[in-house]
């Protein structure tokens, strides 16, 4: 989801489908889109098909790579969740976007 300094959404965008077992992230493909839209501010989503709300060794050095990237072109990583049928587990709210 990209927003502007305001929060107010500028566009909720589909940036990678995989498959069971994982998917392919590129940060060109993320931050590429949010210069185009103008936005300040992202709020990245994602599933567990598995039902785990824990984000994964991947995920977390993941979610780290696009906040240092984010911090370098001035565009914050607000909130990254990971969503499943039981519930979310939310970076933001676990201190995983300093």
């Amino acid at each position: 989801m990209l927003l502007n300094r305001a929060y107010k959404v500028l566009g909720i965008v589909p940036i990678s489908r995989g498959g069971i077992g994982g998917t392919v992230v590129d940060l060109k493909l993320i931050f590429g889109t949010a210069f185009k839209a103008g936005a300040s501010n992202i709020i990245l989503a994602h599933n567990h098909p598995s039902g785990n709300l824990l984000p994964s060794n991947q995920d977390l050095a993941l979610t780290k790579k696009i906040v240092a990237a984010g911090n370098i072109v001035d565009i914050k990583i607000i909130e990254h969740l990971i969503i499943t049928n039981e519930g979310y587990y939310s970076f933001s709210d676990e201190g995983l976007l300093d």
